[in-house]
């Protein structure tokens, strides 16, 4: 019933744009393809290292295992690591970079994973259930980007829930975003302890309290930990007011990602089960953030995570669909354009 409802969302927003003359959305003339069409994948997180084009996806697999809120479904067992010399050039797949197997610490469900660099290495952050089925977020390290990389043998402490996210600044320092509620288990340290009970969200009676938020914390140097306790990360409306947990369109659920452009961070994210992909703008890599937009609509299959990046003075959002399965759990990797008006604002896309 939630695709069906999600599918004539997407249509109705389809037909406003096209009677407004599109004035509100980008125009995308031809179709965007998959980049990966082998195998499914989803999530992904691009980054350029030595001028060339890296993305970090998740993969997907067909576990047979029923769909449930809690993301049963997503059975991920390892990550491969794509590359590309440019936008539209071949896509090279340099095989499997971690396998669930060569990680001591943990169980199943290798989700949504992302990279970094620093001093030469490569570090891939990753979220998995450990043996108690609770979501950590562990590191791995190499020597190359593509892999294969080397787990630790703990996970980082202090961690918990999914969907890592790591910006570097200017200034060398770097930060670490995370959590997704539902499945990702945000909702369940919300009194900063792990409650099992918490299945979905707060509940009943809260939805005029402020909404569950991302967590951040800067790295240390070494960028295996962090260097200080995780902090939330706020997101206030146009009246400098908390975003709430009722206002399901603009407030966070998961898929954190942050990048700067003209001085200013840009901390964008999916809002879940609406299926928005939204972005708010702040000051400073810790926030307060102030609710800005849309950047994408809902796509087909529905559920959204992405990454931001600028390849040669030009920036693509990444993000994934369902156009090769036609199923929510097996997506494929897609890429576009980043469009922004003069006040960088950026302009919404209809997939």
């Amino acid at each position: 019933m939630m695709i069906q409802i999600n599918n004539c969302f997407a249509a109705a927003l389809s037909l406003i744009v096209a009677v407004s003359g599109q004035s509100a959305a980008q125009k995308t003339p031809g179709k965007i393809g998959p980049l990966v069409t082998d195998l499914y994948t989803a999530d992904p997180s691009a980054h350029v290292f030595n001028g060339k084009i890296y993305i970090y996806p998740s993969h997907d697999v067909e576990a047979d295992v029923p769909q449930d809120d809690e993301g049963g479904h997503f059975q991920m067992r390892d990550y491969h690591v794509y590359s590309l010399d440019k936008i539209g050039g071949k896509v090279t797949d340099h095989g499997v970079a971690l396998d669930v197997k060569d990680v001591p610490w943990a169980d199943k469900q290798m989700w949504a994973p992302d990279a970094a660099y620093k001093n030469g290495t490569y570090l891939l952050y990753f979220p998995a259930k450990d043996k108690e089925g609770i979501f950590r977020i562990g590191v791995a390290t190499s020597k190359s980007p593509t892999g294969p990389f080397k787990a630790e043998p703990k996970p980082i402490a202090g961690s918990y829930s999914i969907d890592p996210a790591v910006f570097t600044d200017t200034d060398g320092k770097a930060y670490m975003y995370l959590g997704g509620i539902w499945g990702g288990q945000l909702q369940r340290w919300h009194t900063g302890t792990y409650k099992k009970a918490l299945m979905t969200d707060l509940g009943k009676g809260h939805e005029n309290e402020p909404a569950l938020g991302a967590k951040v914390a800067v790295m240390k140097d070494n960028m295996l930990s962090f260097g200080e306790p995780l902090r939330d990360v706020q997101i206030l409306d146009e009246n400098g007011k908390p975003l709430l947990a009722s206002d399901t369109n603009r407030r966070f659920f998961e898929g954190a990602w942050m990048h700067k452009y003209n001085g200013k961070y840009y901390f964008s994210y999916s809002t879940g089960d609406t299926h928005l992909l939204c972005y708010a703008e702040g000051n400073s890599p810790y926030g307060p953030f102030t609710y800005k937009g849309v950047i994408m609509n809902p796509v087909e299959g529905w559920t959204t995570h992405h990454s931001i990046v600028e390849v040669k003075g030009k920036w693509y959002l990444f993000y994934h669909d369902s156009e090769l399965s036609g199923k929510t759990h097996l997506r494929n990797v897609k890429v576009r354009e980043l469009i922004r008006d003069s006040s960088g604002n950026i302009t919404t896309i209809n997939p």
